[in-house]
């Protein structure tokens, strides 16, 4: 049962300071991990750290992923003082639900800077140096990235580039021993969600549930997926894109 554990490894978050990041963070905490909470809420991530056991031998910092040079400053002084890490879950991003017609240049811009830019300039940040036994990254996508829904083309893209970055960089990050894959989460009960069209009235709910036949899932369902990807006890997997969706894609 030890494989399932992260006891010795540390385990950088971004988006930790809410939703699946939020408890990943828990989660990875509970396997006996050391964490790097990253997130744009400073109050928030106090609170998460709060509640974390062992708090005093976790970081945490504030840090907006599409301030590239703040990045780069973050994660040079980081390794210059501390040793490698062992793995990252890419949990930050933001989401929209608009008609195409309305999707202008302008208007795409910030959601790739976030979900996809930022993602994989953290992680190409941080893989520069790698323990012995390697590394293990993860990007948080969505269903979306694989099926359709009407206003989330922008969103599908976001999340599609990311599933087929995901494929080339495991190929190419192979022999340095780092592992690259992708969760899938379909309708997860999160802020983020509580806040989209689709909870704004009963009967656009009503659809979104009837499309998982395990009905929608919550934070720490996905996080324990991470937890999986993360530990030893998945050392022989890499480039898949793991759909933790409640059946929403067997349909």
């Amino acid at each position: 049962m030890n494989h399932f554990f992260l006891k010795g490894k540390t385990i950088l978050i971004t988006g930790a300071s809410s939703g699946i990041g939020k408890e990943a963070a828990k989660r990875c905490n509970e396997a006996g991990a050391r964490l790097i909470l990253l997130g744009r809420n400073e109050l928030r991530l106090r609170e998460v750290l709060e509640s974390l056991s062992n708090k005093g031998s976790h970081v945490s910092q504030a840090l907006d992923l599409t301030d590239f040079g703040a990045v780069a400053s973050f994660a040079k002084s980081y390794l210059a003082e501390h040793q490698p890490i062992h793995g990252i879950i890419n949990a930050a991003g933001i989401s929209t639900t608009f008609p195409f017609k309305y999707a202008s240049p302008s208007k795409i811009e910030p959601f790739f800077k976030t979900n996809v830019y930022g993602a994989f300039n953290i992680s190409r940040l941080f893989s520069k140096r790698t323990p012995p036994e390697g590394m293990s990254i993860i990007f948080i996508t969505s269903v979306m990235a694989s099926v359709g829904e009407k206003a989330k083309s922008i969103y599908g893209m976001t999340k599609g580039a990311l599933v087929a970055g995901c494929k080339s960089l495991a190929l190419e990050l192979a022999p340095k021993k780092i592992r690259v894959n992708c969760i899938s989460p379909g309708v997860v009960n999160t802020p983020l969600i509580q806040t989209s069209e689709y909870t704004q009235s009963k009967e656009s709910f009503e659809k979104i549930i009837e499309k998982h036949p395990l009905g929608i899932g919550n934070p720490e369902d996905v996080a324990n997926a991470c937890v999986f990807l993360l530990s030893d006890a998945s050392n022989w997997i890499t480039g898949i894109d793991l759909k933790v969706d409640g059946g929403y894609t067997a349909h």
